[in-house]
């Protein structure tokens, strides 16, 4: 499997990720309470995946410059992500508005560059 082959199905995998991230963002913002535990978890399992695999491509086949700064990018949301999991979530301690938007900010421009490396790629 080439680079751009492996970044096409990390763009598949985070696609879905981004889908329950946009769910927890309307489930959040749309009155005072977090979204469920469940989502959450699966929403991060799937954009580690995502992740992953686009690191693994980055080290093994070498990815274009813009996935590259597309990964430090989506890196920073993890640790976000990370972040409002263990100090709210799972304390059951309402989500902070300000670091959500942080974190889909990020996410969204690494992901954006990873599409764009994965578009712009031949194969």
């Amino acid at each position: 499997m080439n680079a751009i082959t492996m970044l096409r199905t990390a763009v598949a995998v985070l696609t879905i990720a981004a889908l329950g991230g946009i769910v927890m963002a309307i489930i959040r913002l749309s009155g005072n309470r977090n979204p469920p535990s469940w989502l959450a978890m699966l929403h991060g399992l799937l954009a580690a995946a995502g992740l992953t695999l686009i690191l693994y491509a980055s080290f093994t086949a070498g990815v274009p410059l813009l996935a590259n700064i597309g990964v430090i990018l989506l890196v920073l949301a993890a640790l976000g992500g990370v972040v409002l999991n263990q100090n709210y979530q799972w304390k059951a301690v309402l989500l902070p508005r300000g670091l959500m938007i942080g974190h889909a900010l990020c996410a969204v421009a690494g992901f954006v560059l990873i599409v764009v490396a994965a578009c712009a790629g031949s194969g």
